[in-house]
């Protein structure tokens, strides 16, 4: 049995729990006629559909992604900032964590320093000022500083 095979039925079986827990969530306030209720069922049917697919699909080419040692080492480091970045989200604040995360990822993809600490500290600030403003989403600012 192939990797994608044996990844795909773990997926499904994991979808088919969250699609049972997503059937049942109902909001305590009815701001909008259909509820919250559509968008998760939506998004974990098809993700649901494509695991089925790449479970049942007759045996053809296999799919050769290509992963060099390199890539596989640049994917495992990009999947390390986000984890960071969650963690670091509240304790640095918004624009600092983002800031942060922004410039690893530009390095990751062979930005340069200068480059990437300046796109870095713009997307911090002015996705704060969008999201605080704007979309009237509260954002701890500065987290311990603060």
């Amino acid at each position: 049995m192939k990797i994608e095979r044996l990844f795909s039925a773990a997926l499904l079986l994991m979808v088919c729990g969250l699609l049972y827990l997503a059937w049942g969530y109902t909001a305590p306030i009815a701001y909008d006629p259909l509820g919250p209720r559509p968008y998760p069922i939506l998004i974990l049917s098809l993700l649901g559909l494509c695991c089925l697919f790449l479970l049942v699909r007759p045996r053809g080419e296999p799919i050769v992604l290509g992963y060099t040692p390199a890539i596989v080492k640049k994917i495992a480091l990009c999947i390390a900032c986000m984890v960071a970045y969650a963690f670091l989200f509240e304790v640095l604040g918004f624009p600092l964590s983002t800031a942060l995360m922004a410039f690893c990822i530009g390095k990751l993809f062979g930005g340069r320093t200068l480059h990437c600490l300046i796109s870095g500290v713009v997307m911090g600030v002015l996705l704060f000022i969008l999201f605080d403003t704007l979309l009237d989403v509260p954002l701890p600012l500065l987290g311990i500083f603060g």
